[in-house]
């Protein structure tokens, strides 16, 4: 399927079955995922997503302020996928944390990934951030986070 740049300029174009690496960073990029209770609750909401059917989570991870989602696109757009991702969690995050209001800032990053070996590396990316940003000296020994290719026991 071939797009001319007047079809493009409209807006996104999410294609069905695929992958996409998508970033939103917390308002004001405060650190609320520092605490135990705010993350476990945002990880909950990602996999809450994962059972709709309109997208699977391929691999993720909630840094301080802001989250790596790396997922495949099922059905529907990817604005509304996020508008929904966003509002629900925020409801649940301002639940646990007494608080209400905006959680995260207006928008969000994606990047569509075209091939396997860019899928691969675009989860070790997002798999290595704890890494990059000095949290852990071992990715393993970070808790917020998860990729399909491991093994569930």
């Amino acid at each position: 399927m071939r797009f001319h740049g007047r079809e493009l300029r409209k807006g996104r174009i999410n294609v069905p079955n695929q992958a996409y690496l998508l970033t939103s960073v917390t308002l004001n990029r405060e650190p609320v995922f520092e605490q135990w209770l705010t993350a476990s609750t945002l990880a909950r909401e990602i996999h809450h997503a994962g059972q709709t059917g309109r997208v699977e989570s391929l691999a993720w991870v909630i840094m301080p302020d802001h989250l790596h989602w790396l997922v495949l696109l099922k059905e529907g757009p990817l604005s509304q996928l996020m508008q929904q991702f966003k509002s629900r969690s925020a409801i649940a995050l301002n639940r646990v944390a007494g608080t209400h209001g905006p959680f995260w800032q207006k928008g969000y990053h994606d990047r569509s990934i075209r091939h396997d070996d860019d899928l691969r590396a675009a989860a070790r990316y997002v798999i290595a951030n704890p890494l990059r940003a000095g949290l852990v000296r071992h990715v393993g020994l970070y808790p917020f986070w998860d990729a399909v290719w491991l093994q569930h026991h």
